[in-house]
């Protein structure tokens, strides 16, 4: 995937004048070793910042080595002012973490103190409105914090990503789905842009793809791709022509931004105009590390991409859509996974999965579009049960207010027979059922949700987390009620 940043990671240790500056020193040589044993290259800036000039110089020594994301170590108590303004001109991602004590032998000239001087660099970041990441507990031995730094790296990585991406769209949302609209402010906030194009700018473009002689190449990766599940040979040269559509307005309009997400129309009138439905090619892109989302759900898109550079891995956007019959749930979970009920419900769409999260897959055509359009113009869903796993359900959202607003949520997809249609799969999310209810109903979240393939919501809360999200909500235990939950239910 090269639509995601790599991240470069600089170590400055800080020393209280006051303090041995050896001390701090030592101690970022030993953490700066266990990185490199553990997880590899980080780079060590020569200068310990004690003053102001230090701060100059090491900043200009971390961006001359080509550091993307910054760890200011306090390798004792550390200067408040030097190591804050440190975060403040280095101008990127940036993590704060301090030294343990090493023995009760050395507590007098070899006691740093950084777990007092945390607390006054927390405080003094607040001061000058400078966002950094602190780990859970940010205070540890040279072991403990290079795991910290490794935690860092999805969070750095994503702060990169939003900072130079931007979101395409075409068309407005489609009538009735005033779910997917959201005020753009916010993304602006998050340092994203956005792009919003016309229905007839794509059909333009795509009408001008016309005879390209890229075409058949696309199409014999599609039936590559496709496999034993290419059931609709007719459509896939318009499906290829689709797609290099779509990735030569990427190039022609990404500008100053390196990253780039989708948020694309399809329906009502894109299959009578197209003459096909863009699932397929939409799953193919994002399997190349470009997300995108259906019926324009620009932060579906957002959310989709988020889940693609702290996985690094291909996503898919789904509606959390129907319940669990009770006979499926009689006959293949219960007993079998541990769930209730309702913990289970379906998660689906048309046919925008790619080929590789499905456990088999066949090109078809969209089946509740066809009970209002001929079959022909619906051709181009890639549909099969959604590979069984972990998996992590998430979103962005901003309020009709431009509020920023989450959820966050583990669970598995059942190795269960769907019988059904499009994309699907049985999803099982412990207490869904609750979080239903007070989460993504109480606080008035769209039907569209994003998937990780993995347990990654200890990353995705960081990150939220660090992009100031304060309503984060999450699938929470038994026993722990939301606010508004009746106690008595």
């Amino acid at each position: 995937m090269n639509n995601i940043p790599e991240i470069k990671v600089g170590v400055v240790a800080v020393s209280r004048d006051c303090f041995p500056m050896t001390l701090s020193e030592t101690r970022r040589k030993a953490l700066v070793a266990a990185y490199e044993k553990k997880y590899g290259e980080i780079y060590e800036c020569p200068t310990c910042v004690e003053n102001e000039l230090h701060m100059r110089r090491a900043v200009a020594e971390v961006r001359l080595a080509g550091c993307n994301a910054l760890v200011v170590y306090l390798g004792n108590f550390g200067p408040e002012s030097s190591e804050t303004l440190l975060a403040k001109e280095f101008g990127g991602p940036v993590m704060f973490v301090a030294a343990a004590e090493e023995t009760q032998e050395d507590l007098i000239h070899g006691r740093g103190d950084a777990y007092c001087g945390m607390l006054n660099a927390s405080y003094n970041l607040s001061l000058r409105n400078i966002r950094a990441y602190i780990p859970e507990y940010p205070v540890g031995t040279a072991e403990e914090c290079a795991d910290m730094i490794h935690e860092f790296l999805p969070v750095a990585r994503t702060e990169v990503a939003l900072e130079n991406l931007k979101i395409i769209s075409f068309g407005p949302r489609p009538q009735d789905f005033l779910a997917c609209n959201a005020p753009i402010k916010r993304l602006y906030d998050l340092g994203v842009e956005i792009e919003e194009n016309s229905e007839l700018d794509l059909f333009e473009s795509f009408k001008n793809h016309e005879g390209d002689e890229r075409i058949p190449d696309v199409v014999r990766e599609m039936e590559t791709d496709l496999g034993e599940g290419n059931k609709k040979p007719e459509v896939l040269a318009r499906l290829a022509q689709y797609e290099l559509t779509l990735l030569d307005w990427v190039e022609a309009h990404r500008g100053s931004r390196p990253y780039v997400a989708i948020a694309g129309k399809c329906w009502p009138a894109f299959q009578t105009q197209f003459g096909f439905v863009p699932c397929y090619v939409n799953g193919r892109l994002t399997a190349k590390g470009i997300p995108v989302s259906c019926e324009v759900d620009i932060y579906g898109a957002l959310s989709e991409y988020i889940g693609t550079v702290i996985s690094r891995d291909t996503v898919t956007l789904l509606d959390i859509n129907n319940t669990v019959p009770a006979d499926m749930y009689e006959e293949s979970v219960k007993g079998r996974y541990g769930y209730a009920h309702k913990d289970t419900f379906m998660g689906f769409h048309c046919g925008n999965t790619a080929s590789g999260k499905l456990v088999s897959c066949e090109m078809k055509y969209q089946l509740i579009m066809t009970r209002t359009l001929p079959e022909e113009s619906t051709q181009g869903t890639l549909e099969g049960d959604i590979v069984p796993g972990d998996i992590t359900f998430f979103r962005l959202q901003s309020t009709a207010d431009a509020k920023l607003r989450a959820y966050v949520a583990e669970g598995e997809v059942l190795p269960v027979a769907t019988r059904s249609f499009g994309g699907i799969g049985v999803f099982a999310i412990p207490e869904m059922g609750r979080f239903y209810r007070h989460v993504l109903i109480e606080k008035n979240f769209p039907h569209h949700g994003a998937v990780a393939f993995g347990h990654y919501g200890k990353a995705i809360f960081n990150v939220f987390r660090y992009l100031g999200v304060e309503d984060i909500g999450f699938n929470q235990p038994k026993g722990m009620l939301y606010p508004g939950e009746n106690p008595f239910a």
